[in-house]
C-alpha cells in the first residue's frame, strides 16, 4: 500500500494495519455500507469486520458518518473565503473570536491560520444578497481589523476525505 500510516500506533494496544486503512478508507467513501459488503471487500467475515469498525470508532478515528449533501441542489451554490485579519493576536482575542465565529451558520469552516492573516473562513451562501448580510456579522465579531473575501467561480476540487490510498 506504500501509506505512511501503516503499522502507525494509535493506543498502547492497537496500531493501524493494511486492513484498518482499507477499512477506513472504503468507509470514508461510502458511510452507508453494509457490514456484509463491507467485510467481503476488506475479506473478512462479518463479525471480525464489525469488531475492527466499533474499535475504529471507540479509538476515535471514525470521528461520525454523515450524507454529502448538493450546495447548489439546496440553494446554497455560492461560496466564499474571507481572510481575517485580527486587532490582536492575544488569546483572548483568538478566544473572543472563536466563540462568536462558530454561532454563524454560513461559517462552513474556520481555520486559524499562520501567515499574512489570522484567519481563514469557508462561507456556503444561497447568494451574494446573503454574502452581504453574513459579511455584516463578520466585521463585527470581536477583534476583526480587516476582512478579504474571494468568492469562488468554480470548485475544481472539494474535499473528499483523506488519501488513505484504499
Amino acid at each position: 500500500m506504500g501509506n505512511k500510516l501503516k503499522g502507525k500506533q494509535v493506543s498502547n494496544a492497537y496500531s493501524i494495519d493494511r486492513t484498518d486503512l482499507l477499512i477506513l478508507s472504503l468507509l470514508q467513501g461510502d458511510g452507508r455500507m453494509s457490514n456484509v459488503e463491507l467485510a467481503r471487500r476488506v475479506n473478512l467475515s462479518p463479525s471480525p469486520c464489525l469488531e475492527r469498525v466499533r474499535r475504529l470508532e471507540a479509538l476515535g478515528l471514525i470521528a461520525g458518518y454523515s450524507a454529502r449533501l448538493d450546495a447548489a441542489a439546496l440553494g446554497f451554490g455560492t461560496s466564499a473565503f474571507i481572510q481575517v485579519t485580527l486587532d490582536r493576536t492575544t488569546a483572548e482575542v483568538f478566544d473572543r473570536f472563536r466563540d462568536e465565529v462558530v454561532q454563524i451558520p454560513e461559517v462552513s469552516e474556520c481555520h486559524m491560520v499562520a501567515g499574512g492573516f489570522d484567519y481563514l473562513l469557508k462561507l456556503r451562501l444561497t447568494g451574494m444578497d446573503a454574502y452581504r448580510m453574513v459579511l455584516a456579522r463578520i466585521v463585527d465579531l470581536p477583534g476583526v481589523a480587516q476582512t478579504h473575501t474571494y468568492v469562488v467561480i468554480e470548485a475544481v476540487k472539494e474535499d473528499r476525505g483523506l488519501p488513505l490510498g484504499g
